[in-house]
């Protein structure tokens, strides 16, 4: 998948901070249930909006220095990022429509 990206600690400065386009990360875990349970929603909306949102997936467990640093405390926690900074974010599996509707207002924002 073109749009779904491996964040790590050493690229999320490129991929995230420094992207044209709103950025949506999921801070996950292998270990996690939710996580497991909102994958398929995030491959979905990396797929259905290809050139309008960049979809990065953060291993909370390999990359802590980026997860410390924006103090994500539970997982799955969804950030939106536009122009280099977090300005919204979701914890929890939610349902896509949700996840939707979130996003939606900065990539209207966007063009």
């Amino acid at each position: 998948m073109q749009n779904l990206i491996e964040g790590t600690d050493a690229n999320f400065s490129q991929e995230v901070l420094k992207s044209d386009t709103p950025v949506l990360v999921d801070f996950w875990a292998p270990w996690c249930g939710p996580c497991r349970m909102v994958a398929p929603v995030v491959e979905e909306i990396a797929n259905e909006m290809v050139g309008k949102l960049k979809v990065v997936k953060l291993n909370t467990d390999e990359n802590f220095n980026v997860a410390g640093q924006y103090g994500i405390m539970s997982i799955p926690t969804l950030g939106i990022f536009k122009n280099g900074k977090m300005v919204d974010a979701v914890i929890g599996a939610v349902p896509k429509q949700h996840l939707v509707s979130k996003i939606t207002p900065y990539l209207a924002a966007a063009n």
